[in-house]
């Protein structure tokens, strides 16, 4: 499917007392996308976060306590986002998950279902200052890309979109379409991951999609303060905006932006582009690097 509505949320991190408050929720803001007639609704990194409000107040007072807590949910969680999947019959990037791989090993996962079930996911893989240093959630190792109906798709989390190699090898895979879940506390934060998208969406002359976490959740350790935009990027030519932006929402607002891709464009800019960024990467990778100079 060359041309199709996607929906990317700005997503409010909620409080609840039972499972089925979260259930509902989450039914409520699919029902809501589908009802525009998106085809592949996007999640932020860490919005599952919200599911930690569940186990009382020593336990999502606590970084460490609120992981273990969380794995107890994860079956029921997939279970929920693969039948809403499969009921809507969309692609789904869920809200990323902290996922414990093994005793003590856990990674940021961020995961798409679709109608026919889990279709793949990807792991962050370059980890922040508060990953490392205050959560211990750990990178992962591997770069994917994912084949849906809609094309093959690269999944950036967060601080990964700000590492060029990232997406370029999703890109030289044969992704068209770049996904990028985050979660920032502060408009700095926010415009690091813009910035990265914006970059990433013109070296490689291809479609860039933001969701963010959004609003104040003064309860959480873990995702306190939320703040960004929902956006969908571009190239930077021909037939497409002159800044690149396609479609954002406003700053702090809960909802679903939308936008309609048409990935035919990419093809025809990549051919008749007023400039070549796409073709031309591997050319940077020829030239010759200053000599280094000597220091006594």
């Amino acid at each position: 499917m060359s041309v199709f509505t996607l929906a990317t949320a700005q997503y409010d991190i909620g409080f609840f007392s039972h499972w089925d408050d979260f259930a509902a929720k989450l039914e409520r803001w699919v029902a809501s996308a589908v009802q525009q007639d998106a085809k592949l609704l996007v999640f932020p990194e860490y919005g599952s976060m919200e599911l930690a409000s569940l186990f009382g107040q020593a336990v999502y007072s606590d970084l460490q306590q609120q992981l273990q807590a969380m794995q107890t949910l994860l079956p029921k969680w997939r279970d929920l986002h693969q039948a809403l999947a499969r009921r809507h019959d969309v692609l789904i990037l869920a809200s990323s998950f902290p996922t414990e791989l093994q005793a003590g090993h856990v990674v940021n996962r961020a995961t798409l279902f679709g109608p026919e079930g889990i279709l793949g996911h990807q792991d962050k893989l370059i980890m922040t200052r508060f990953e490392n240093e205050q959560w211990g959630i750990r990178a992962g190792e591997r770069i994917g890309v994912i084949d849906t109906e809609l094309g093959r798709i690269g999944i950036l989390i967060c601080y990964d979109s700000e590492f060029p190699m990232i997406a370029r090898q999703q890109i030289t895979a044969g992704a068209e379409l770049l996904l990028v879940p985050s979660c920032t506390d502060t408009q700095a934060g926010f415009h690091r991951v813009r910035i990265g998208c914006q970059a990433r969406a013109l070296e490689n002359q291809c479609y860039v999609v933001q969701s963010p976490t959004t609003g104040l959740a003064p309860w959480s350790e873990a995702v306190d303060v939320n703040t960004g935009r929902a956006s969908v990027y571009t190239p930077v030519d021909y037939g497409f905006p002159d800044n690149g932006i396609l479609v954002e929402g406003a700053d702090d607002e809960a909802n679903w932006v939308f936008a309609t891709l048409d990935l035919r464009e990419l093809a025809r800019i990549r051919a008749e582009g007023q400039v070549f960024n796409h073709r031309d990467w591997p050319k940077q990778l020829a030239l010759k690097g200053p000599e280094q100079a000597a220091f006594s």
